[in-house]
């Protein structure tokens, strides 16, 4: 990758469910988790270059009783052990009946992780695996990129401006933005 590829990015953010690890709906289960393959690989590289990372993640099983927040941090730790630490957590307890500014695609996780890191949105980029995720980075004035999955809608693909095959391919893809 080269840190001076990727100057102008001084994060990336990520989706947790199906765009880090396999996306097991509502998940309360420390032992469910499981990387999505290359995803440690991509994560060691960007730390190794100096680029901050973190985990931007909806969690609407808190607001309709499926889980518990205290679920959501055992899972999270669970992710940390499998793919090392992360340098901001951003987790949206609400439902989508809430309408509260930081449930993507709204942008207020992005705005809350670019300033815990002291980062400008411009140098932060969002990798997700659904159109919530691009659109959240684009309202929050970031970089957002695509890796779509089998759930992913056609339509979320065919809006995306960015869209790779794999985490590795989306990183990569940051080097060429202005």
């Amino acid at each position: 990758m080269g840190s001076s590829a990727t100057s102008k990015f001084r994060a990336v953010l990520f989706d947790r469910d199906g765009t880090l690890v396999v996306d097991v709906p509502y998940n309360g289960d420390p032992e469910r988790v499981a990387p999505m393959p290359g995803a440690k690989e991509v994560l060691d590289a960007l730390r190794a270059d100096g680029i901050a990372t973190g985990v931007i993640s909806n969690q609407s099983g808190i607001a309709r009783g499926l889980i518990t927040a205290a679920d959501v941090a055992g899972v999270n730790a669970r992710v940390e052990e499998l793919l090392g630490p992360f340098d901001v957590w951003e987790v949206c307890p609400h439902s989508e009946q809430d309408r509260c500014s930081c449930r993507k695609p709204a942008p207020g996780m992005v705005h809350s992780a670019c300033r815990k890191l002291g980062i400008r949105e411009s140098e932060a980029a969002l990798i997700g695996d659904i159109g919530a995720d691009v659109r959240a980075a684009e309202a929050a004035g970031a970089t957002g990129i695509l890796v779509p999955t089998p759930v992913t809608r056609a339509e979320e693909v065919a809006e995306a401006g960015l869209v790779a095959r794999n985490l590795a391919e989306a990183v990569s893809l940051l080097v060429g933005q202005p």
